[in-house]
């Protein structure tokens, strides 16, 4: 038995069902993409245990033998990132935003592709904020495509590095949680990152959408607050 509630056929019947028009070749490229996706989240599904572990007391000895490698390799694989405080959510929009690169054929992750994997994690506070805004996710949607550059010849394999202004999204997405005096890093900290690097893809159409930088603080910073205020009263 499976121990995920997936199987072969339902990869196949949703493939099949999503490109009825493409071709065999077609759908190799695209049974490639999604394999290198379910890869990603395979990998991210290994480093929340091991954070669990590692807050827990577990030495890099006791993880490296549970992964089945050496202490240097376990370290070496899963040493803190930029990552680290990030909620799951967010490391899912992350995984969104390289598979958004890889189907639009470019070799580096944008802020664009960042602003669209938060648009598909639609649990996000994220997302919440930007439907309460927009009120059409298919508007955000054009805006992003419009703003795409021209698809490349060739789907990279493997890991797809970020450009220099998502590097400092997420930097920043780092320091709008600190300031907010979270200890975790979400969606809607990323979203606070991406409009803050004034000359991104991103902020500019976030800007052209309608949002300010400063309103996407205090409404991040209200949700927030609404959020951790009804969880208390549980």
């Amino acid at each position: 038995m499976s121990p995920l509630n997936v199987n072969l056929a339902d990869l196949i019947a949703r493939l099949d069902e999503e490109r009825p028009d493409a071709d065999d070749l077609a759908r190799i490229s695209e049974a490639q993409l999604r394999a290198l996706t379910l890869s990603d989240l395979g990998d991210q599904l290994v480093d929340h245990y091991v954070g669990k572990a590692r807050q827990a007391g577990a030495s890099w000895s006791e993880i490296g033998d549970a992964i089945g490698v050496s202490k240097q390799a376990a370290q070496q694989r899963h040493a803190p990132a930029p990552f680290e405080r990030f909620t799951d959510l967010n490391r899912h929009s992350i995984v969104l935003a390289q598979e958004a690169a890889r189907t639009h054929k470019h070799d580096l992750i944008g802020t664009e592709h960042i602003l669209l994997g938060l648009l598909g994690e639609a649990r996000g506070l994220a997302y919440e904020v930007l439907m309460a805004k927009t009120e059409s996710e298919q508007r955000i949607r054009d805006a992003i495509e419009e703003a795409m550059p021209p698809a490349g010849k060739k789907a990279l394999r493997g890991h797809i590095a970020f450009r220099s202004e998502s590097k400092e999204a997420i930097q920043q997405a780092l320091r709008a949680s600190a300031n907010l005096g979270h200890d975790w890093v979400g969606t809607e900290h990323m979203l606070l990152g991406l409009i803050r690097v004034k000359e991104s893809t991103a902020a500019q159409i976030l800007r052209n959408l309608g949002f300010t930088s400063d309103e996407l603080h205090e409404t991040v910073k209200t949700e927030v607050t609404k959020r951790i205020a009804a969880r208390d009263k549980r």
